[in-house]
């Protein structure tokens, strides 16, 4: 018997969650919810139904599906006259493809029963737990490179709850080791800073927020008192997680902290970051910081160095 590859952990992880989610969803029947169509064919009907002017071509580049495979797809659903196939007034080499009404009533049946089915799945958990399986699945999506309508999905900031803390630290430092190469000197320095915040903080001169989408942290930033200077308030631990930059999550984070320093009466916010960090420093400078120091510094890596930004206010 040959030698059984050895995989690895996350590769082995991932396809076992690829077996147990195609049971549950019964993507393994010969029919797709026992409708008489399989699964790829139903995923046809749904491109066809959601598209305008929809082309053999849309939905191969939508679907990522071979061109030999997909016309002998589409050649059964027009046999089933499920669907129907008429010339482009602009372009003769294309057909648009269109739901025929038997082909109407048949995704629209199919569509309520998927509803039905995943009901069915989401009625043995709780609603809690609802979310953080709706949680995992469109994070799945997001690192996995998905689409998704950033639009209709709001981001929240909020103050801290029970775990924020722990979870600021954890990212702080295994996002800039990854990132970076910054070592347990910087998760140690962000340590402190939140249990300072934690045990000691002045809550109408200091705040922690935290953004969150679909009961996901995504970000958080910290406005604290400047242990010397009266009237000025440190910005500190802006962060905000790799798939969710590009979003203005920083920016709004950054711009919540000048809106409650300005109510809370500082004159100047003052901040310390990294030179590699380029998308932050872009933030600030856009907020109106100006750069005012700039030196090594033992936590950062050779090349890198720390630097000082001012807001007068």
């Amino acid at each position: 018997m040959p030698a059984v590859a050895k995989i690895a952990p996350h590769v082995a992880e991932v396809r076992s969650f690829n077996r147990f989610y195609t049971r549950e969803i019964g993507v393994l029947r010969e029919s797709f919810l026992d409708a008489g169509l399989s699964l790829p064919e139903v995923r046809v009907l749904y491109e066809i139904a959601h598209g305008k002017d929809v082309t053999a071509t849309d939905i191969g580049r939508q679907l990522r599906m071979d061109a030999g495979y997909l016309s002998r797809l589409l050649q059964k659903l027009l046999g089933r006259k499920l669907v129907a196939r008429a010339a482009s007034a602009s372009d003769a080499r294309q057909s648009l493809l269109t739901l025929t009404k038997r082909g109407r009533q048949q995704f629209d049946a199919q569509n309520i029963r998927q509803n039905e089915e995943v009901k069915k799945l989401l009625a043995k958990v709780s609603s809690e737990e609802q979310q953080r399986l709706v949680t995992a699945m469109l994070t799945i999506q997001r690192v996995l490179g998905g689409e998704e309508k950033t639009s209709d999905r709001a981001f929240v900031l909020r103050g801290p709850r029970l775990g924020d803390f722990g979870w600021v630290v954890f990212r702080h430092g295994e996002g800039y080791a990854t990132l970076y190469g910054w070592t347990e000197g910087f998760e140690a320095l962000v340590a402190r800073v939140v249990s300072d915040f934690e045990t000691q903080h002045d809550a109408s001169k200091e705040r922690c927020w935290i953004v969150e989408r679909d009961g996901e942290r995504m970000g958080c930033v910290f406005l604290v008192k400047h242990p010397e200077l009266e009237e000025v308030a440190k910005l500190r631990l802006l962060w905000v997680e790799p798939a969710a930059r590009g979003l203005g999550l920083g920016k709004a984070l950054v711009q919540e902290c000048t809106r409650f320093a300005k109510q809370a009466g500082y004159k100047k916010i003052v901040l310390w970051t990294n030179s590699e960090l380029k998308a932050a420093r872009g933030i600030y400078e856009r907020e109106g910081y100006k750069l005012v120091k700039q030196e090594p510094h033992a936590v950062f890596p050779k090349g890198q160095f720390g630097e000082e930004w001012e807001l007068e206010l």
